[in-house]
């Protein structure tokens, strides 16, 4: 189970910016994790993929690389964690 604590709303501005600097695809790409299907991180009137974006946030905190697998990205994973941290997120549309 991965631990979460480390992680700061921080980390996860961070990965956001990183993923509006290299777009989708590439931070897919380099990151293994692929666009989301349910859930999605809003921040100033954009959408983020919360699982991808929570992945990438764990990697600045920690510098250990989760897969997509490594972790959840619902309601009990991803969404929580980022919920925790004050990030609003929205069912996708």
């Amino acid at each position: 189970m991965v631990q979460w604590d480390r992680v700061t709303r921080r980390d996860v501005l961070h990965a956001i910016r990183e993923y509006d600097r290299l777009g989708p695809e590439k931070f897919f790409s380099e990151h293994g994790f692929a666009p989301t299907t349910t859930y999605e991180l809003v921040l100033d009137e954009r959408r983020y993929p919360p699982k991808a974006i929570l992945g990438r946030a764990y990697e600045f905190a920690t510098g250990k690389r989760l897969a997509s697998g490594d972790f959840e990205g619902g309601k009990t994973g991803a969404v929580k964690v980022l919920t925790e941290l004050e990030f609003s997120i929205q069912k996708k549309v």
